[in-house]
């Protein structure tokens, strides 16, 4: 046995057998995979093998779409039979929610270049005659999708790596990982131990087991999951085509043809039960486990199965399957880093894992070897979970999750499982106001504020909380408006080195003392990496803001770039710093009255940064906002938020101060075109590509990325900011930017500025078509509507209003 390999895969179900091909596709060939039994003899051997095309986020549509192409042509690459069935799928609507989604979806389908289209009654029963389709609006129909194999799919992919030179080792279980001093890994297994640069986990339902060898956890819940098999019908038996996958969400499941019998799955929304509890871990001899079945817990969705299929019903049930199938937290994989470590990455917490497997490894690889992938990972990144995320969370969002498979979630909708993990101080007294939380990274933030006790109607359109989202956005810009944004994260950067470890990280300069920068990290491919606000308090001591779910991600950016020897000190308080945002133009007036520093544009202007007292209270405070008005980000201790916002709130009382929430802030900052991280800003572009060309300072000497920013002939991409005719939708990501009939590009997001009164949003299209004035059309929720290229933001383009 080889003792030495450049990485090594621990896990062969399809997912460590999709990375495994797509490393060695790519030209690494010095990859090992270690299974503790025989490949796919975890979870993977029982899939019932569905492969389909529609799904609702963007970049996991592209891991479909690419895994499905594979898949259609593995057999003829590898010689592997795969049992590829390419009968199609349709996925039926029983409401305009529904409807909605499935055009929203269309437009997905157009960008990624998979088939799908809306279907009525009649062209359902013709593509399955034996449906009852009552409740049925329409369905969606993915014509190119289907169901495999997944033994036949896994061994085909690991014939493919071997092809290529890369390794696989069986029967030989990893029992331990440990971190060498120079850097690489020694992973230890039954047969040995093997030194590696790079570990990947691909363990699947024993994933967790593997990251704690390294003293981490993941947000996995090991689900059981049924599906049954029928006798034969004679009805099937007669046909000569395969019908069609079809998905009932009024069932909560999936029915197809499995040779000449049916297969039913269920996806309960009650009753749901993890494997081997529990703690939900699976014993390391357990191979090619079932579990013993319970159709009482079942019903009544069997039930409701049976009715929307009666060919299924009175045949009698040849074999079920109870399974185990490991769900992320939230429902997308874990495709990258491990947080606070080197080169040791995941690839699994799929509970689509056939569907998912290729094109997971394909992004995932590039990512790995290349230090970026063609697609936006920020979604998959498991540095998305923090410490928040425990085993008690794990277990109601991973069921929380499983029920919810076939349900049809509108935008906005708040989810109750696993709540109010991170508060600020502030929670109840907002609560108590109106205030209706979101979460980003275990974070409670203020959303919008139901002044009237009115509850949202969750919708694709403009719901009944859109007049008051309006009102709060009007407060803001004619008056003064107060945001609890203690969610961002933070981190105190000093030391002696502590400038230099930052000129290196950042593309633009590293302001002087007292003053605030917007800069960027960079990959060594230029592609953008993180964002971060950085003041200078003093010579070498420095403070940090970046998004609340770039937390752990953007910690690694700066505790790894730390060069040997360096004196720095990185300390994450992200959790000991509130924030508040006093913005609008009476802010001055409001914060004036409870402090006696200096205010003027003289002693205090924009983009500076001060330390002074509001209300005998010391706090950081910095003239910066997202909301393009003069205002304030006030900084204390967390224990002293309660008392600067009731400060504020009285001394604002005469200037009829208000609370805000994220709703208007995306409002507010799509008036001033500022670009947001995970949308705009993401690994597949560069600054240049994201027209923000004056946060990158070549003079400035050497930073990551310099080198490939420099090289950038041209731009493969351009982002745009538009204005769309009148319509009663918004842009929400993923919809296709079309030139005539042609599908030229992606919007990033958008939404309606209320001040404005204009629906506005981002996106990619070829430079040649970034022209101000240039006539596009975008397709929302299936209607083209006219889309006008801007050439500066629809809200003040000067900046006035920041600088007043």
């Amino acid at each position: 046995m080889s003792r030495q390999a450049r990485i090594v895969i621990v896990g062969g179900g399809i997912m460590g057998a999709g990375l495994l091909y797509h490393l060695a596709a790519e030209g690494c060939s010095d990859v090992l995979l270690i299974e503790k039994g025989e490949l796919t003899s975890g979870s993977t051997w029982h899939a019932a093998g569905q492969c389909p095309n529609l799904v609702g986020n963007y970049n996991l549509a592209k891991i479909h779409e690419s895994s499905v192409s594979l898949y259609r042509e593995l057999e003829r690459l590898t010689g592997q039979a795969v049992g590829w069935h390419g009968c199609g799928s349709i996925r039926f609507a029983l409401s305009q929610g529904d409807l909605d989604w499935f055009h929203y979806l269309e437009g997905i389908a157009a960008n990624v270049g998979y088939h799908m289209e809306i279907i009525d009654v009649a062209k359902i029963r013709e593509l399955n005659p034996f449906v009852d389709t009552a409740g049925v609006l329409a369905a969606a129909w993915t014509r190119d999708d289907g169901h495999a194999d997944p033994s036949g799919l896994t061994q085909a992919m690991a014939i493919g790596a071997r092809n290529r030179g890369a390794r696989i080792l069986r029967h030989n279980r990893v029992t331990g990982i440990r971190a060498l001093p120079g850097g690489d890994w020694e992973v230890e297994t039954e047969k040995g131990a093997i030194t590696a640069e790079i570990v990947v986990n691909a363990a699947g339902c024993f994933a967790r087991q593997v990251a704690r060898m390294v003293g981490a956890d993941l947000p996995i819940s090991n689900i059981q999951h049924h599906y049954l098999v029928t006798d034969d019908i004679p009805e099937l038996t007669e046909r000569s085509v395969e019908l069609p996958v079809t998905r009932d969400p009024w069932a909560s499941s999936y029915l197809r043809q499995e040779q000449k019998s049916g297969l039913i799955g269920i996806y309960e929304a009650e009753g749901i039960a993890e494997a081997w509890q529990p703690e939900g871990l699976p014993p390391w001899e357990s191979d090619s486990e079932l579990f013993a079945d319970d159709l009482e817990r079942l019903m009544p969705w069997l039930g409701r199965a049976m009715e929307r299929m009666p060919v299924f019903e009175h045949a009698g049930i040849k074999r079920i399957v109870n399974g185990a199938i490991s769900h992320s937290s939230d429902g997308l994989p874990l495709l990258g880093p491990v947080a606070g470590l080197r080169n040791f990455w995941l690839c699994c917490g799929s509970s689509f894992g056939i569907a998912q497997g290729a094109g997971s490894g394909k992004y995932l690889a590039q990512w790995i070897l290349h230090g970026d992938s063609e697609i936006n990972m920020t979604g998959f990144d498991p540095r998305r979970f923090g410490v928040f995320a425990d085993a008690d969370y794990m277990k109601a969002r991973g069921r929380q999750d499983y029920g919810l498979t076939y349900a049809t979630l509108p935008p906005g909708e708040e989810l109750p499982a696993a709540r109010k993990l991170r508060t600020s101080p502030l929670y109840d007294r907002l609560a108590a106001q109106g205030c209706v939380h979101t979460e980003t990274f275990g974070w409670e933030r203020p959303k919008w504020f139901s002044t009237d006790g009115r509850e949202e109607q969750y919708s694709f359109r403009h719901n009944n909380v859109f007049g008051l989202v309006g009102e709060e956005c009007r407060g803001v810009r004619e008056s003064v408006g107060i945001l609890d944004l203690s969610g961002f994260a933070k981190y105190e950067v000093a030391g002696s080195d502590a400038e230099k470890l930052l000129d290196r990280l950042c593309a633009n300069r590293i302001p002087r003392r007292g003053r605030i920068a917007l800069t960027h990290f960079l990959s060594e491919n230029g592609r953008i990496n993180g964002e971060v606000t950085i003041s200078r308090f003093d010579e070498n001591a420095f403070y940090l803001l970046s998004a609340a779910g770039a937390e752990l991600r953007d910690l690694d950016h700066l505790e790894q770039g730390v060069a040997p020897g360096e004196d720095v000190r990185i300390d994450n308080i992200s959790e000991r710093r509130g924030v508040l945002v006093l913005a609008g133009p009476k802010a001055r007036d409001v914060l004036g009255r409870v402090t006696d520093a200096p205010l003027d544009n003289s002693a205090f202007p924009w983009l500076s940064v001060r330390e002074i007292e509001i209300a005998g209270i010391p706090a950081r405070a910095l003239r910066v906002n997202y909301v393009g008005e003069l205002g304030w980000e006030l900084h204390p201790a967390m224990e002293h938020l309660p008392a600067i916002y009731d400060a504020l709130m009285r001394a604002g009382a005469s200037f009829g101060i208000g609370n805000f929430g994220l709703y208007a802030v995306n409002s507010l900052r799509l008036e001033k075109a500022y670009r947001g991280w995970g949308a705009e800003l993401t690994n597949e572009i560069n600054l240049l590509e994201a027209d923000m060309a004056r946060f990158i300072r070549f003079d400035k000497g050497d930073f990551r990325g310099r080198e490939a920013s420099l090289g950038q002939s041209e731009n493969q991409y351009q982002l745009i900011y538009f204005s769309l005719d009148s319509g009663d939708a918004d842009i929400q990501g993923g919809e296709p930017i079309f030139s005539g009939r042609r599908c030229v590009g992606v919007t990033t997001s958008g939404g309606y500025g209320h001040h404005v009164g204009m629906s506005l949003g981002f996106g990619y299209v070829p430079p040649a078509l970034a022209v101000p004035g240039k006539g596009l059309t975008v397709e929302v929720l299936g209607q083209r509507r006219q889309a006008t290229v801007l050439a500066e933001p629809a809200y003040d383009p000067a900046n006035q209003r920041l600088r007043a």
